[in-house]
Order: C-alpha cells, then structure tokens, then sequence
C-alpha cells in the first residue's frame, strides 16, 4: 500500500528528522505520505509538501495535539494505519516516545533505530554501543520502524505535494502538559549541526569549558557537545552530551578536544565526516576513529587554533 511518516516540527518548523525519516522510507518503495500532527501546525505542513517524494501531506490540527504528548498522538496514528504497510518515525524524542506504543496498540514488534534499509522487511541497525551492526527482518504485516537519523542524509527539496486536513483526536484525559523547560541558544542546535565542537573532562571544569570551547566554536559558528564525563562532573548541561546515552550525531566536521574516546561516546558520533581529535594522550581511543589528530596539550593547542582562524 503505502508508507507513513510522522514528522517531527514544533508546529511553525519542520524538523529536519523529518527529511532524513522520509530518505528511508522512499527506500521502502512505496507511496510515502508525511502526517503533520500539532496545532496550528499549517506552516510546518507546508514545509512538508516541499519535501521531494513525499504524496500527501496529513494535517492533523487540534488542541488535543498540542506540545505532541504521545498518547493523542499514538492514537491517531493507529486510527490511519489500515491504510499503511509502514509506518516510520524519527528516532527523536518525540519518536521514542510515540513509537512503541503505535507498536502496542498495533500487536507488532517495533524495528528500533535502523541506520540502512536492506529490502522492504530488512534493516540493519547498530547493537552494542555502535560495535556490531544487527540485520533484522520482520514478519509482521505492519511495520513500526523508527530511524536513527544521523545514518540517513536528508530528501531534497522540490516537491509539491497537496496538504490534506484530517480530524484531529479526542482528548482521553490520560497524560496533561504542565509545562517545559527549555534551553535557549544562538548556536546551531547539536542534533542537526553542520559542525560541533566538544569537550572533555581533561578541561578540568565549567569555566575552562567555557574558556576553551566556545572561542572556538564562535569561530567556527559550531554548536557545542560534550562527553558524558564532562557532564557528569559538572562542566556542561545535560542537552550537550553526545554518546549512546545522549544524542547521535553525524556533522561534516566534528572536533573532539580532551575527549579520551570511550565506547559510549564513540557511538554517538563515528559517522561525522570529519574527525578531529586533540589531546594529549597519543593512545587515546579517540585516535583509533579520528582522521585528523594532534596529540597536544590542549591549553595551549585549541587557543592557538582560535587565534589563527580568527586571523
């Protein structure tokens, strides 16, 4: 029959997950068609007609569907699946948060985090910390597939396809939004940046971070990571931390600075382009991934680096 994405916006903007979901389901070779789910989401679904190969934009606009809870969500997604023989969603937040109860309710197992379609039912997805690459092929006549969309590049534009209003759902009542708390930053966000500069716990603490990193990453307009030790000790805010416990990434440049290179960070970011690493350690594990590295105390290698590329 078809495939259906459900994309991921906060109602003026279309994410770019979306794109990247929509590369692996063309891949699944047949008619894809995107459902817009929010309120007041009419601008995100015309982001969405632009996309290349996508039929039909659904927009599901209603109140009950506002700040994307995942249980109105769910249901909605579950009230147009007779008409799909995929269904695919990006490995965001959001995703994560939907998907496995599309999956329930639907009695299929979800195929979690593909980073390649092999055939329609095929995927290969990465197992233990990024170390192994699993092949999975499903039997059920349904697929609920989520995508990890850093192993994916994003559809081009170029499309036009029509938006279709659909009803939105009922509100049952079973979760309510209290509110969020986000960050706000001048900076590329981390997940879709073209370059990201990260820190390590060699920086020895929040202010030489900040001292060190974001020079740097003002030259280069990145976004700013970090591991998940220089999380934990303090020196930078949880949404920085790239790994299998944070966010996967895949940038055309990523530097690594102070980052000695454990397994759960590589995960996160071994499919960037470019790897830079810088440290002072020449048998750190970062090394084993990096194209380019420095083996330099970082104190003095990273200003000198700013410098030049301010001059």
């Amino acid at each position: 029959m078809a495939t259906l994405i459900l994309a991921e916006h906060d109602d003026a903007h279309l994410n770019e997950a979306t794109a990247k979901a929509l590369t692996a389901a063309l891949a699944l070779g047949q008619p894809v068609d995107v459902l817009v789910a929010g309120h007041q989401a009419k601008a995100a679904a015309d982001a969405a007609a632009q996309l290349s190969g996508v039929r039909t934009v659904l927009l599901a606009d209603g109140e009950s569907l506002a700040n994307r809870r995942a249980e109105p969500l769910a249901d909605l997604v579950v009230s147009l699946a007779d008409k799909y023989d995929a269904i695919v969603v990006p490995a965001t937040s959001t995703g994560k948060n939907v998907a496995p109860r599309v999956a329930a309710l639907l009695d299929v197992m979800q195929v979690s985090e593909i980073s390649k379609v092999v055939a329609p039912d095929t995927f290969e997805r990465p197992i233990y910390a990024g170390n192994a690459i699993e092949t999975v092929q499903s039997s059920d006549k349904k697929l609920v597939v989520t995508v990890r969309i850093a192993a994916f590049p994003a559809a081009a534009l170029g499309g036009s396809a029509p938006v279709e209003t659909i009803a939105a759902p009922a509100d049952k009542g079973l979760s309510s939004f209290v509110g969020a708390d986000l960050s706000v930053s001048d900076r590329p966000e981390l997940a879709s940046a073209k370059v990201i500069v990260s820190g390590g716990r060699a920086l020895g603490s929040a202010e030489k971070f900040q001292e060190v990193i974001a020079p740097l990453a003002d030259q280069l307009k990145a976004a700013i990571g970090a591991s998940r030790a220089a999380v934990d000790a303090g020196y930078a805010p949880n949404d920085w931390q790239v790994g299998q416990t944070g966010k996967v990434v895949a940038p055309d440049l990523y530097i690594a600075i102070g980052i000695s290179g454990a397994i759960q960070h590589l995960a996160g970011m071994k499919d960037s382009k470019v790897i830079v690493a810088i440290n002072k350690d020449g048998d750190a594990p970062i090394f084993q991934v990096a194209d380019f590295g420095l083996v330099e105390d970082l104190f003095e290698a990273v200003p000198a680096l700013t410098k030049a590329l301010a001059n």
